[in-house]
């Protein structure tokens, strides 16, 4: 499998569209610029549907790639190794902030167990049935998954979104359910963006004390000394330092550019592998939003580097998707704007000719 592939797969939303959308904008009797950043959504929504107008984002989903990480063995995340089952468990049993806001919302959330570290008995069947392998491999001295499980996880995430687009979906919230999972997606970032560790750890969304920002930081460095040599593979990288959640979620964000099936990304992790996604199909961030500022360093510059704007900054930290669930209301309204606002009244051509007419001035006579 060769991720630079997926170059010629993907195009970007339709630019005539677009233009039709914006001239409809400029229609509306609600002065143009008058909705800010929402008449920039909605034409968005317009060219990814190739609708003018807009229609309405009716069946969103949240989609969730579950995964543990070895590195999460030397206490560089606030929760304990091997403990991702637990969100996962918190998340269907309606106890998390995800499902809490997705049931305010009336959407639906899909958790895909990409690489938990726990008997899988532990979890429905739909949850664990797609599991590449138990938890990934400690980034900082051996490698996350084989070259083979890189590939699966790929191509799981690809499934998933060809799952999501058949059944007809319409936006996907993207997240993650992880442990150490934002150490890989430093990492991954770094290398890619060419900085140090110290420039992209963050103290992720369990929140971590001084003593553990410096463990992970260190965890950075000595998995950026292996990610660096393969850097010009993709697939390789994320087998190096990237994880089977993370190789999940690249393999579905590209395949739902491919179904032109619009993604809202949440934090860190997510942005990592849109980065990933962007260096081997430099199209397919046309078909993503970013949700929210995370706070995480690396997140900042993987959205800058893809030119990718956050909508919401409500400093939420907790992961899990729910800083993206939080922007679906605002791009659901954008879209109803859209389509909804009455156009303005337009003048009768006789009657403004008349008019026209009735003001000109008489010509002075030359006799």
């Amino acid at each position: 499998m060769n991720l630079d592939d997926f170059s010629d797969l993907i195009e970007r939303p339709d630019g005539g569209v677009r233009r039709d959308a914006e001239e409809h904008r400029e229609r509306l009797a609600v002065p143009v610029g008058a909705l800010g950043r929402l008449d920039e959504l909605g034409e968005w929504l317009s060219a990814a549907q190739q609708s003018v107008p807009v229609k309405a984002i009716e069946r969103p989903r949240v989609v969730l790639f579950a995964g543990d990480h070895g590195v999460a063995e030397l206490d560089v995340s606030g929760r304990a190794a091997g403990t991702a089952h637990e969100l996962v468990r918190a998340a269907l049993d309606g106890a998390s902030p995800v499902a809490v806001l997705a049931r305010r919302f009336s959407v639906p959330v899909r958790i895909v167990d990409a690489g938990l570290d726990c008997d899988p008995d532990l979890l429905p069947e739909s949850v664990v049935r797609h599991r590449v392998r138990r938890g990934s491999g400690r980034i900082d001295v051996e490698d996350a998954l084989t070259a083979e499980e890189a590939e699966q996880a790929v191509r799981l995430g690809m499934r998933v979104a060809d799952e999501e687009a058949d059944s007809g979906t319409d936006l996907v919230v993207l997240g993650d359910l992880s442990v150490g999972g934002t150490t890989a997606a430093a990492t991954l970032i770094a290398a890619l963006c060419g900085t140090d560790a110290s420039v992209v750890t963050g103290r992720g969304g369990a929140g971590i004390d001084d003593l553990a920002w410096m463990r992970k930081c260190a965890a950075i460095r000595d998995a950026l000394r292996r990610a660096r040599p393969v850097l010009g593979d993709q697939l390789e990288l994320l087998a190096t330092v990237g994880g089977a959640d993370l190789a999940a979620m690249t393999g579905f964000l590209l395949q739902s550019a491919v179904r032109r099936m619009p993604v809202v990304l949440d934090g860190v992790v997510s942005a990592a592998c849109a980065l990933v996604a962007q260096r081997a199909a430099f199209r397919a961030p046309d078909w993503w939003l970013a949700g929210q500022v995370s706070g995480e360093p690396a997140q900042a510059k993987a959205l800058d580097r893809m030119a990718l704007t956050p909508l919401l900054d409500h400093g939420v930290t907790v992961g899990e998707g729910s800083g993206a669930l939080l922007a679906l209301p605002l791009v659901q309204a954008a879209a109803a704007l859209a389509a909804e606002l009455p156009e303005r009244a337009q003048e009768p051509a006789e009657q403004k000719t008349e008019e026209q007419s009735d003001d000109a001035e008489p010509a002075e006579s030359t006799a």
